[in-house]
């Protein structure tokens, strides 16, 4: 990697953190807290593509393992990786690598406005949504020793606010390519 994605992959980690900072909100039509973090493993995919989006959402990992309180709530430590949620931070790696990819086939310079918001919008839903629950609703399960499908219809109360998320994702990628584009700089 070059210096440049060196760093914007750390850039992009204190973005994710940051985000975590941002106290749970809850919308009158989502009777569950939305929580911030889960945007940043978007927006990473989405703007720097599979490898420097995986990468920046690694680093993050990284600090979570040495205990830093960097995830939602002040959580940290190695105790974190063993718990029922440590599939969505597995899923979190997977999910940014996958939105970049599909960000990275999907969205051309060259393309309509409309045509690139689509395309961050998929790569947000498939990777940010899909590979992350897939990931965190297996973990889920497997520790708790309940069905994948009773977790995952369980999980479904969540999809409106991620899909908020991956709305904003969607604006902020078009955004970003338009005024400084990243994505296509691909290492």
């Amino acid at each position: 990697m070059s210096t440049r994605d060196l760093v914007l992959v750390a850039l992009f980690a204190a973005i994710i953190v940051a985000l975590g900072l941002v106290p749970p909100f809850t919308l009158g039509f989502i009777p569950v807290p939305i929580t911030a973090q889960s945007l940043g493993v978007m927006l990473a995919g989405c703007i720097l593509g599979a490898r420097r989006g995986a990468a920046a959402v690694l680093l993050v990992l990284l600090l979570v393992a040495i205990g830093l309180p960097v995830l939602s709530g002040g959580r940290g430590g190695l105790a974190v990786f063993v718990g029922p949620t440590a599939g969505y931070l597995a899923g979190w790696v997977a999910g940014a690598f996958v939105t970049g990819l599909i960000a990275e086939r999907l969205e051309r310079e060259a393309q309509p406005e409309l045509a690139q918001l689509l395309s961050f919008l998929t790569a947000a839903i498939v990777g940010g949504i899909g590979v992350v629950y897939l990931l965190g609703i297996a973990w889920l399960a497997h520790s708790s020793g309940k069905a994948f499908m009773e977790i995952a219809a369980a999980s479904l109360i969540f999809i409106p606010g991620d899909l908020i998320k991956a709305f904003v994702a969607m604006l902020a990628g078009r955004a970003v390519l338009a005024g400084y584009p990243l994505l296509p700089a691909r290492t």
